[in-house]
C-alpha cells in the first residue's frame, strides 16, 4: 500500500482588497456589487504516489506551486479540490526558522521542535545529545537561538527533523544551505533514511542533487504537473532543455 496518495489536488488562494479597504466599505460595496475577488491556483490537477522508501524531487521555476503543495502534503493546509492520504509520521522543512523561538535557547527550541513534531520528552531526552552532535551546535546550545547564523539554524532544522526517524521526510531547499561540509554530510544523512526505509520528498533547484538522490521525480509549471515518474535523469534532462530554451 502506498504511504503517500495525492490524487487530483488543486490549491486556490483568494486574493482580494479586503484588508485594505475596512468591514465597513466591504459591506457597502458588497451591496452595490462592486466588490471583486480574485482567484489564483496554485497548483492543478496533481497526482501521484508514494511508497516506502521513495525519495520524490520536486523541480520547478519560482511559483511552480512546490511550496503550496508540500503545505498540503504535510498537513498545514487543506487542497481546495482532490484529496490527500497519508500513512504514518510526518516531519517537514518548510521554512527553516519557523517553530523556533528566537528568545529561547538552543536546547529549548530543540525540544520545543521535537514537541511540535510529536515526540515524547523521554524520546527528546535520547535523542538531544546526537542532534546537537549533528548540527555541530555542542558549544551554541545554551545560546539564545536568534543569535545563530541562518547556516546554524538550518543544520539544526535538519539535524532534528532527520534524526527523529520520521515516516515521511518533506524538505524544501534545507540542503542548500551549509557550508559544503555540511551539505556533503546531509546528503549522506538522506541516503542513510532512504535505505532505512523513509519516505522522503525534496524541493531543490540542484539538479545534480535531484539526481543523486532520488529515485522518482515531478516536476511542475506554474502550478501544472509536466511529468511524474522514476526516469529521473530523463526528466531532468527535459527539464533543463525547458531551462534553456526560457
Amino acid at each position: 500500500m502506498s504511504i503517500l496518495t495525492v490524487e487530483n489536488v488543486s490549491i486556490r488562494y483568494m486574493t482580494g482588497d479586503f484588508k485594505e479597504i475596512g468591514l465597513k466599505e466591504y459591506v457597502i460595496r458588497r451591496l452595490k456589487g462592486n466588490y471583486q475577488v480574485t482567484e489564483f491556483w496554485a497548483d492543478r490537477d496533481i497526482s501521484f504516489q508514494l511508497e516506502k522508501g521513495d525519495m520524490l524531487g520536486i523541480i520547478g521555476t519560482n511559483g511552480a506551486g512546490k511550496s503550496t503543495l508540500l503545505k498540503a502534503i504535510s498537513g498545514i493546509m487543506e487542497p481546495t479540490k482532490g484529496r490527500i492520504r497519508r500513512e504514518g509520521t510526518i516531519a517537514a522543512l518548510l521554512e527553516l526558522g519557523s517553530g523556533f523561538d528566537g528568545d529561547l535557547t538552543v536546547k529549548e527550541n530543540t525540544y520545543l521542535r521535537g514537541a511540535m513534531l510529536g515526540y515524547t520528552r523521554k524520546f527528546m531526552d535520547e535523542t538531544y545529545e546526537s542532534i546537537i552532535d549533528f548540527a555541530e551546535l555542542k558549544e551554541f546550545k545554551d545560546r539564545p537561538f536568534k543569535q545563530l547564523s541562518s547556516g546554524m539554524k538550518s543544520r539544526l532544522a535538519f539535524s532534528i527533523a532527520s534524526l527523529v526517524e520520521p515516516d515521511i521526510l518533506i524538505l524544501d531547499e534545507v540542503l542548500a544551505v551549509g557550508d559544503g561540509a555540511f551539505r556533503k554530510k546531509s546528503e549522506t544523512k538522506m541516503k542513510e533514511i532512504i535505505s532505512g526505509g523513509a519516505t522522503s520528498i525534496l524541493v531543490s533547484h540542484s539538479l545534480k542533487q535531484v539526481r543523486s538522490l532520488c529515485s522518482k521525480i515531478l516536476w511542475l509549471d506554474k502550478g501544472r504537473q509536466i511529468e511524474f515518474g522514476d526516469d529521473v535523469r530523463g526528466i531532468c534532462g527535459r527539464y533543463e532543455t525547458f531551462l534553456n530554451k526560457k
